[in-house]
């Protein structure tokens, strides 16, 4: 799988179930650059890195490159240190077509949930 986001994360673990549900497993690595600058002394998980990681594991789980459309009901309910909290949890919801792919996911740790998202992209022919 190739990655923007280099050495800021590893799948550990995925299942799929039936109707393109997903659930994956995630390592956040604590001590990437990017929590040195985000913030120094109290590091948070920028939401727009969680959005690419949805984004590259859709990519992974579709088998082809996609392009982010829209993006609605966009909520970070919690804030994700990695020092706290590395280990997520990531249920997607995909629904593909010729040309979209379009995914529901909720983010978690524990029994918390960090992020609820919908978004709609298009596929990149390779």
């Amino acid at each position: 799988m190739q990655t923007i986001l280099t050495d800021f994360y590893t799948l550990t673990s995925y299942e799929k179930a039936e109707n393109g549900h997903y659930i994956a497993n995630i390592s956040l690595n604590k001590d990437h650059d990017i929590f040195k600058g985000h913030f120094p002394g109290n590091p948070v998980t920028p939401g727009v890195c969680m959005m690419q990681i949805i984004k590259e594991l859709t990519e992974e789980f579709v088998g082809s490159k996609l392009f982010l459309k829209t993006a609605s009901n966009v909520k970070f309910m919690a804030i994700i240190n990695p020092f706290e909290t590395s280990d997520l949890v990531l249920q997607l919801d995909i629904n593909e077509n010729e040309e979209d792919v379009k995914v529901k996911n909720i983010t978690s740790f524990g029994e918390t949930i960090a992020l609820k998202l919908s978004v709609s992209y298009k596929k990149i022919p390779s």
